[in-house]
């Protein structure tokens, strides 16, 4: 019987193109506050999708490529 999968066991596993990531995944990749990308996301630095519930979303794609550039 296997164990349910925690927080820090998710960080770990490869990033799809197509996935999407809430801010706080996002923070954990830059090593910033969550508030920091929601921030980039108003100013247009990065782009974001909004949810039905008016939730920010990020494309690990978009992520990736912001990363590249060295933010």
């Amino acid at each position: 019987m296997t164990q349910p999968e925690t927080a820090s066991d998710q960080s770990l596993l490869p990033i799809e193109d197509d996935e999407l990531l809430t801010p706080a995944e996002v923070a954990r990749l830059f090593r910033v506050n969550p508030k920091t990308v929601t921030r980039w996301a108003r100013s247009g630095k990065i782009q974001a999708i909004r949810t039905l519930g008016g939730h920010r979303r990020f494309r690990s794609s978009d992520i990736r490529r912001f990363l590249e550039q060295g933010s």
